[in-house]
């Protein structure tokens, strides 16, 4: 999921992506063990996707995601 797919949601549908992405890395790291998973990429993919989220939360949390959130809108406005 893009960066800008986050930035749409709200504070507790990104605590609950949040939960469901542990939850997704938990047994994508489990079937590894086991030697079941075909693309071990998709471990970097989730934890990337954690690291957006938390990221967001983060930066709400000290204001600053309204300034990333309007720029980014006046980029596809542009375009």
């Amino acid at each position: 999921m893009s960066a800008t797919k986050f930035f749409e949601l709200s504070n507790e549908e990104l605590n609950n992506k949040l939960d469901e992405l542990k939850a997704e890395l938990f047994n994508l790291r489990f079937k590894h063990a086991i030697k079941q998973l075909s693309n071990p990429m998709v471990l970097v993919t989730c934890k990337r996707d954690i690291a957006r989220v938390k990221t967001i939360i983060r930066q709400r949390q000290l204001g600053i995601s309204e300034q990333v959130v309007k720029s980014t809108a006046r980029k596809k406005a542009a375009k």
